[in-house]
């Protein structure tokens, strides 16, 4: 299936003749607006894409290529008369377009789940499915935005003034290739807007909607709404399986550091490699037993593990994210972990040697891996049950040990790291045996 991207207009209200930026081009958290579309598209599985350009249309398609640095193709077409509606460039990409496609504004941003379930809608060649939100959410200019009429599963109108609605128009389109005649018609009449066509096809009975289910999309027109936006796509981070120390203390940093990391040239693996160093540092400050080293091995720790969250946060804000990047993230945290038990135990045999300590310590690294070896099927069950399962994780696991240094509490901690991550092992087996 293929994509049409609207990217022609002159982006006044967000300062694009100032700027001599076109709007497509403006940046979102490190990616131009326009390539955050796209990608977006092709994590839901688009990969044929005809981009309509207009204003500053030659840089543009400096910025984006022939699409292969992306793992798709782009075809562009020019709308010489972008000034008018935007009826003409849809139009313009008529001859480009023999099946079902989908529609997207270049200045639109949205979840990826909502083409999906676009995809596997079923219209007929004459009809058109929009995306409808029915509860905007709060970022959503509702002045600005597009409002729509229901009634028994059909839009019956839609338009900026409309007084009694019952949603907003998302942007985000699934078109029968037979939009382009009645398109045409309305075009001639001198309705030369994309909501003349699709009112009119509700005046038919042809205009479905499909509602985003409380799936995140914005229309960036202005500047507020590109901070809303990103915003917002920064919240979106916080993932379902969260322990409550990432959530409400590592998280809040982790995504202003990546905020910081998404406009640098740094790949998602090299943050990896990186939190591993600072763990290894941890490690050695923590072996050599003293107070301050050990204060400053704990601190270390918890460093660690807040950049150890902005491996991902920065693979998912431009799009990077791959299983080689999980694991290889998934492997240097294992060796991190042992490293800083071992550590742990290192700095205490120097005052208090003796077997016991190493089986306390061997007991304690085992359990650490357990969790995380156990934390895949058991992250499954909470995605599955909405979030609602408390989790131990590695991000409560590297609190712990940065408080039992503060405290100069390390033996106790070694002992509370052995007790509760093997408590914590043996609770998940019981669970996931009756799941």
């Amino acid at each position: 299936m293929k994509a049409v991207v609207l990217a022609a207009g002159l982006g006044r209200r967000i300062g694009a003749p100032e700027s001599g930026v076109p709007k497509p081009l403006r940046k979102v958290l490190g990616l131009p607006l326009i390539k955050r579309v796209i990608l977006s598209a092709r994590e839901a599985g688009i990969r044929e894409f005809i981009v309509v350009t207009g204003y500053l249309g030659e840089k543009i398609r400096e910025n984006l290529g022939e699409g292969r640095s992306l793992d798709i193709k782009i075809t562009y077409v020019e709308n010489r008369q972008w000034e008018r509606g935007n009826g003409l460039s849809l139009l313009r990409a008529r001859d480009y377009i023999d099946d079902r496609f989908i529609l997207l504004m270049g200045d639109h941003l949205f979840d990826p789940e909502i083409i999906k379930d676009l995809k596997e809608a079923a219209i007929k060649d004459d009809e058109v499915l929009l995306v409808v939100d029915t509860e905007p959410a709060s970022y959503i200019d509702l002045q600005d935005a597009t409002k729509v009429r229901l009634e028994e599963g059909r839009i019956k109108e839609l338009g900026k003034g409309l007084r009694e609605y019952d949603g907003v128009d998302c942007g985000i389109f699934l078109c029968g290739k037979d939009i382009f005649r009645t398109l045409q018609e309305e075009i001639d009449r001198g309705r030369e807007t994309i909501t003349d066509t699709m009112n009119e096809l509700a005046r038919k009975n042809r205009l479905f909607f499909c509602d985003s289910r409380g799936r995140f999309w914005i229309d960036i027109d202005t500047e507020e709404a590109l901070k809303r936006a990103e915003e917002t796509i920064l919240k979106g981070l916080i993932k379902p399986t969260d322990g409550i120390v990432s959530k409400y203390l590592n998280r809040p940093i982790s995504t202003r550091i990546s905020r910081w990391l998404v406009e640098r040239e740094i790949s998602p693996n090299m943050i990896t490699f990186i939190s591993f160093l600072v763990s290894v540092v941890s490690a050695i400050f923590l072996s050599l037993g003293n107070y301050v080293s050990t204060i400053a091995g704990g601190i270390l720790v918890q460093i660690s593990s807040i950049i150890d969250g902005c491996d991902g946060e920065v693979a998912r804000l431009r799009f990077q994210s791959s299983e080689y990047g999980a694991w290889f993230d998934s492997v240097l945290d294992r060796y991190a972990d042992g490293l800083i038990i071992l550590g742990m135990v290192i700095g205490l045999h120097r005052y208090n040697g003796g077997i016991t300590l190493w089986v306390y310590g061997y007991l304690a690294l085992m359990g650490t891996l357990l969790t995380s070896y156990t934390a895949m099927k058991y992250d499954a069950l909470i995605r599955a049950e909405g979030g609602t399962r408390w989790r131990f994780g590695r991000d409560t696991r590297m609190l712990m040990i940065m408080t039992g240094a503060l405290l100069n509490e390390m033996y106790y901690l070694l002992i509370t790291l052995m007790v509760v991550t093997n408590l914590v092992t043996l609770r998940r087996l019981y669970i996931l045996r009756g799941a």
